[in-house]
């Protein structure tokens, strides 16, 4: 067997390093996913105010700017039975939904297109020939001779300069690469347009939030008030003219998620389709659900349904409750954790503990000691029992449940790869999935958006509720979790009040149940699964097959792991004064 070592595994957000057991062909036997970075905010929310939660939690990651946030106030709602108005929840509706499809649109232009794209052979492309590919897949107006030649030209120019930035270090030239050069062309322009694009995209959070990334929240509802007047002390406040950008905003988004991001995804993995046959895994999927129209209590109101698939029946769904410590756990036999208990037993989020134990090696090491520890991020399980969270999930939950616009956008996209429903459990499966719910998710905010204008031409300007916001009102001990649908998958905030204090928090964040390591019983996390599932490497130099399937989860190691320096010591103290 050979150890083939990708650390850092790159365009991500976090440390990331993973390992693969090799057969003398190439073939992929066994894999390791090992959080290189040691967890800790949990430990900083002891003892302050649960209303400034969310404030301190949502800095758990700089990628996921604002659903730390929403996971935090809503776990402090539920431990109080803190309701919010409408209007509250249609804005942070559509402050997910911008977060869901700024986040697909970046992961895939930015992060994951250079796994299926060549950049280098970009500058062979012809382009007229370009122009007429671009033209035939959709009506986007950028597709000129012209535009194209411009785009080449300017690639053209970083590599002579030596300039190529994070398009210096990819595997160009890798046999794996299959785009002729003209699809190479046409995905480093629309790669270039999505830089410019997003730009617009962060105005929502602005708007309601106040900035971005790391928007303002508020326990009991939305922090900005809403005003139909403008001008004055209302220019601070949600207008008709900061509603009326809104809605230009979100069609511009439609427009790129309809003729940029939908064909350009169909088109390239119409060249990769035996990636539609690999990288699954574990065939376990979980949501939580999200999006509600009435509230968190309604699940019969979310956009996106909660429940269990097990080994690919789509037939049964089973119900996942958070609150039931016989569900949910965490396990750290592999991870650098401790638990009073013992490393062997699992712990539900309640009373969970995060124990610090480095027993691993000192960097630089060569290898990791799988047989032990070898993970800051712990091992969640649902009944004992690893699982998959994110797009893919919420895309088969959705179908499962009979949800029409998926069933048809599934069958569309399918169709024109023909490939049928089971390609799906497989790395583009994944990535495939991610686009189909932007399209879906885009779709909704105009409603929503509707629903709330309509709201406020009927006079109801409310935004949050004043109930139980005093802290005197509060039970003497309260526990609660507060979850959602974040871009990435299922991830919830429990916390324990006591004396109106937090006593105890704990963050299970999506990358944490797909990254894990092997839990007690040995079973593996999503990623390491989905790599041992028909994988072989071409070159082990350049393990560009470890990239796509790692890749197509998004991952986001930051939300799971913070920093510490290697003999396990703090290395700085931040003291509000």
């Amino acid at each position: 067997m050979n150890r083939v070592v990708v650390d850092p595994i790159t365009r991500i957000e976090g440390h990331l390093r993973i390992e693969a057991e090799t057969a003398a062909n190439g073939a992929i036997t066994s894999a390791y996913s090992s959080g290189t970075m040691v967890r800790g905010i949990e430990l900083i929310l002891k003892g302050r105010d649960p209303r400034d939660a969310w404030a301190f939690a949502q800095r758990i990651c700089g990628v996921c700017t604002l659903v730390h946030g929403i996971a935090s106030v809503r776990a402090v709602e539920n431990a109080l039975d803190y309701k919010i108005p409408p209007n509250a929840q249609l804005i942070r509706n559509l402050m997910i939904a911008a977060q869901y499809v700024h986040d697909h649109v970046m992961h895939f232009y930015h992060l994951h297109a250079l796994d299926w794209v060549d950049v280098v052979s970009a500058l062979s492309a012809d382009p007229a020939a370009t122009s007429t590919l671009a033209q035939s897949i959709s009506s986007w107006p950028n597709s000129s001779p012209g535009y194209f030649a411009d785009v080449q030209k300017k690639l053209k120019g970083f590599v002579e300069a030596g300039q190529l930035g994070i398009f210096a270090n990819g595997f160009w030239g890798h046999p794996e690469f299959k785009l002729p050069a003209e699809a190479n062309l046409m995905a480093v322009a629309h790669y270039l347009e999505a830089l410019d694009w997003q730009r617009n995209v962060v105005q929502i959070h602005t708007i309601f939030g106040g900035k971005n990334p790391h928007p303002n929240f508020l326990v009991g509802g939305a922090p900005s008030p809403i005003s139909v007047d403008s001008g004055g002390a209302a220019a601070t406040a949600v207008n008709l003219e900061g509603l009326n950008t809104v809605k230009t905003v979100i069609g511009k988004m439609q427009q790129f998620v309809d003729q940029v991001y939908l064909p350009d995804t169909l088109a390239i993995a119409s060249f990769y389709k035996d990636w539609f046959a690999r990288g699954e895994g574990i065939g376990n999927f979980m949501t939580y659900g999200d999006f509600p129209e009435k509230g968190m209590d309604d699940p019969s109101s979310w956009l996106i349904p909660s429940g269990i698939i097990l080994d690919r029946d789509l037939s049964t769904i089973h119900p996942v409750d958070m609150n039931d410590p016989e569900q949910i756990q965490e396990f750290v036999s592999h991870s650098y954790y401790d638990y009073g208990g013992g490393k062997d037993q699992g712990l539900h989020p309640y009373v969970g503990e995060t124990n610090l134990n480095y027993s691993g090696p000192t960097p630089p090491y060569e290898q990791l000691d799988v047989a032990n520890s070898y993970s800051w991020l712990k091992s969640p399980r649902w009944r004992g029992k690893p699982m998959e969270v994110g797009p893919l999930s919420r895309v088969l939950m959705l179908y499962a449940k009979g949800h029409e616009p998926t069933k048809e956008l599934a069958a569309k996209a399918l169709g024109q790869l023909d490939l049928p429903l089971t390609a799906m459990f497989s790395t583009l499966g994944r990535t495939a999935a991610r686009t189909l719910e932007s399209k879906i998710i885009v779709d909704q905010m105009q409603i929503w958006l509707t629903n709330l204008i309509d709201n406020i031409r009927a006079g109801d300007l409310s935004v949050h509720n004043p109930v139980k916001w005093d802290p005197s009102t509060w039970p003497a001990e309260a526990k609660g979790v507060g979850f959602m649908e974040a871009p990435r998958g299922g991830l919830a905030h429990w916390i324990v009040i006591k004396n109106g204090k937090i006593d105890n928090y704990q963050a299970v964040v999506p990358s944490t149940w797909n990254a894990g390591p092997r839990d007690t019983g040995g079973q593996p996390g999503a990623y390491e699964a989905a790599l041992m599932d028909r994988h072989t490497l071409h070159d082990p130099k350049q393990p560009l097959e470890i990239q796509r399937t790692i890749h197509s989860f998004d991952p986001c190691i930051a939300c799971a792991v913070h920093v510490t320096d290697p003999n396990g010591e703090e290395l700085t103290q931040i003291k509000v004064r």
